[in-house]
């Protein structure tokens, strides 16, 4: 009888965790959509009231939140990771608080240098690295001078961001973000309507709504903080203020070095590209890279709520769960990530029209928004192998395919980006990609688990991408895209739909939800 209450008690905490996992999945999902949506919609707006070469400044701004993510030597993950494990009880509150007050203090000190350098280095950046031909050159350095105190701002926030996450808090964190998002993309059309149009304007209104996501998300987090026990204290002696920090120092700089591959691999075609191009054209090219970036934005909730789940599931020494979640995950996103970066490279051209209104601007953006929404999808896929390291604590093989991928990619985004523009980055972004996945993603499998690559990528993704493949040849053979605007949207919205329903055949976790759902509502009606 014990055993039958303590097998019913498994079934029913199993039953929580799932639900818990998925309405974390869809919070992150939803907050994501969103978040995409409201900036997408909105982007032409900003290209009409602001004028291209303005725009071209936000996209330095996007971009320079990448390269300031270099200052981060791995703590913002490291803050989730050490969240996760101290709730599933592999660490104790007072070691735990010790840990965040120091990288508060180091979060604090880097924002403050790194902001502060981009500030004191802001009239060099408008005078010889940004090709400005319209705007006034003080104008830009102002605001270069107000990108700098956002970008340490939002910066800071990857602490509080980092403890929310990991405490699996990821409804209300999905729900903030979405309204930051409206801040951010929304309400700064009413000011740049009827207070000023100016790159000034635009990036002050930044300011403050930066100000207010770390108010937010410090508040949130503070709260989530368990309390000192009794009887117990901080301290503050020199010699263990940073004492916890040091056995997390091999994993964050692991993590430091991940992440500053990924900064030089995502964004050296957009810094170079950022001097050779004009202002102008520099925001058209960010115009591509954005559409092209809502294939990556697919992972990022998915990210989210798997990485603590697994860190949790590996710390408790259920590594079948850990591989079994992993390749569900994988599965998940592929139905989604695949058709979107197939219907982006398909039918780039349609897709851009459709966004801005704009068919001289459609027309020369759509080659690189092919290429780089082949590249992201690769990517998407390829990045998963990361995450069991990350879960399992063991990065060696992570650092090695990354610096391997450094020293072949980084001299050719460079040459091409300067001989051929974006076109030539975006090729060089896409054949590195595919080399990883090929070459490296097999090995990191195997040396988990053997055998599971060919079951992942057979099982997991192989009848996926096939039959998204297939689905959008057929489309791209037989539809004729209508010339009105509204009713191109809304076929690109079911022909996207359409290759959606078709790949998601190729899941076996899919089909085997479907038919769950089917028995449930099957015995409910009867």
């Amino acid at each position: 009888m014990k055993r039958d209450e303590h097998g019913i008690g498994q079934l029913i905490v199993g039953r929580k965790t799932s639900l818990s996992l998925r309405r974390n999945i869809l919070a992150s999902y939803a907050s994501q959509l969103y978040v995409t949506l409201v900036g997408i919609f909105i982007l032409p707006l900003y290209l009409k009231y602001m004028g291209a070469e303005a725009y071209g400044l936000v996209g330095f701004f996007t971009m320079l939140q990448a390269w300031f993510n270099l200052l981060d030597i791995g703590l913002t993950p490291t803050v989730a990771r050490e969240t996760a494990r101290f709730n599933g009880g592999a660490t104790n509150a007072l070691s735990y608080r010790r840990l965040l007050r120091a990288l508060q203090l180091i979060f604090f000190t880097v924002a403050l240098l790194g902001g502060g350098a981009m500030f004191v280095f802001s009239g060099v950046i408008a005078d010889r690295w940004l090709n400005v031909q319209t705007l006034p050159l003080a104008q830009v350095q102002l605001a270069l001078q107000l990108i700098a105190a956002s970008v340490a701002l939002r910066w800071m926030s990857g602490l509080h961001r980092g403890c929310i996450s990991g405490s699996e808090r990821l409804v209300w964190l999905g729900g903030f973000n979405a309204f930051v998002a409206t801040l951010r993309f929304v309400g700064v059309l009413p000011v740049l309507i009827w207070v000023g149009h100016t790159p000034t304007v635009f990036f002050t209104y930044q300011l403050l709504v930066a100000v207010v996501e770390l108010a937010g998300l410090a508040a949130k987090s503070y709260r989530l903080f368990p309390p000192v026990p009794p009887g117990q204290l901080l301290g503050w002696s020199p010699t263990n203020l940073f004492a916890p920090i040091n056995p997390l120092l091999k994993f964050s700089l692991s993590i430091a070095f991940t992440s500053s591959v990924w900064v030089l691999v995502t964004q050296t075609d957009k810094l170079v590209l950022s001097k050779f191009l004009p202002l102008s054209d520099y925001g058209y090219f960010t115009l591509a890279v954005l559409a092209a970036s809502g294939v990556m934005m697919i992972s990022g909730p998915i990210s989210s709520a798997l990485l603590p789940r697994m860190s949790r599931l590996s710390a408790a020494g259920d590594d079948e769960g850990m591989i079994n979640l992993y390749r569900n995950a994988t599965q998940l996103v592929g139905v989604i990530a695949i058709p979107a970066a197939l219907v982006l490279a398909f039918f780039a051209e349609q897709v851009l029209w459709a966004w801005t209104g704009d068919a001289e601007v459609a027309r020369k953006t759509a080659p690189v928004l092919t290429l780089y929404a082949l590249g992201n999808g690769i990517l998407v896929m390829g990045a998963f192998p990361y995450y069991l390291q990350f879960a399992k604590g063991d990065l060696k093989l992570h650092l090695i395919g990354n610096l391997l991928l450094v020293l072949l990619l980084i001299p050719s985004v460079i040459l091409a980006a300067w001989h051929y523009g974006g076109i030539g980055a975006g090729y060089a972004w896409l054949s590195a990609n595919v080399l990883y996945f090929l070459f490296w993603v097999p090995v990191v499998h195997r040396h988990f688990m053997k055998g599971l690559h060919s079951r992942w990528l057979l099982r997991d993704l192989g009848t996926t991408v096939a039959l998204a493949v297939f689905s959008v040849s057929l489309a791209d053979f037989f539809i004729s895209w209508p010339d009105e605007r509204s009713f191109l949207i809304l076929a690109i919205f079911m022909v996207s739909l359409a290759i959606v329903v078709i790949a998601s055949l190729g899941s076996s976790w899919v089909r085997k939800e479907i038919i769950r759902k089917w028995r449930v509502i099957f015995l409910c009606c009867r």
